[in-house]
């Protein structure tokens, strides 16, 4: 369930009461803004400025950056998470950072990898991020895409087809140990163009 859906169940379930205890209710690390406005049902920012402010001050929250924060110092809080949940919208890890993680790229990556709808470079900390921009009629299908500790990530069959489709040419350090025939239903069943030239 997204933050915001977490946070319209709650309101609707409590009464205005300690703000910490509502973000404890929702299990949530980090939160934008937007997502305190309506945990809190704030509406005027200045109001939401002046109290996160506050609590900021206070050691109750963390900044990351503007607009962006945790309940957490970001140095305890899952690098993974912190990329996916700041692009704020659909979006799971994969390509390289999966790859290199099942030994099938062996070179050091830089970044972590995601797949959203949206091309973007950034960094929090000491982390950098790089998210590939990919079409929805491919991003929202869920085949070989699981859920860890609130984190999507692609499966290595996943992440090969995705890697494959931003770059039909790549190459993998360790192609003996891709399960091609798996690869190639992905590819189907996700809709993208098949490699046949790749497959073992």
């Amino acid at each position: 369930m997204s933050t915001e859906k977490s946070i319209v169940k709650l309101n609707k379930n409590i009464q205005k009461g300690d703000r910490f205890a509502q973000i404890a209710r929702i299990g949530e690390v980090v939160f934008h803004a937007k997502d305190l406005a309506s945990l809190w049902q704030i509406k005027d920012p200045n109001t939401l400025y002046t109290t996160v402010k506050r609590y900021v001050k206070k050691g109750s929250l963390f900044r990351i950056y503007k607009g962006f924060y945790s309940i957490k110092p970001i140095e305890q809080i899952n690098p993974l998470l912190l990329g996916a949940k700041a692009l704020h919208q659909f979006t799971y890890v994969s390509t390289e950072t999966v790859l290199f993680n099942a030994g099938i790229i062996q070179q050091s990556i830089s970044a972590i990898t995601l797949v959203s709808s949206k091309s973007k470079k950034f960094s929090i900390g000491d982390n950098q991020y790089i998210s590939r921009k990919l079409s929805e009629k491919y991003l929202f299908n869920p085949v070989g895409v699981f859920e860890k500790d609130g984190i999507k990530i692609a499966s290595a069959e996943r992440a090969v087809a995705d890697l494959l489709y931003f770059n039909s040419k790549v190459h993998f350090d360790a192609d003996k140990l891709i399960n091609w025939k798996k690869v190639k239903k992905l590819q189907r069943e996700i809709g993208y163009p098949l490699t046949a030239e790749r497959y073992k």
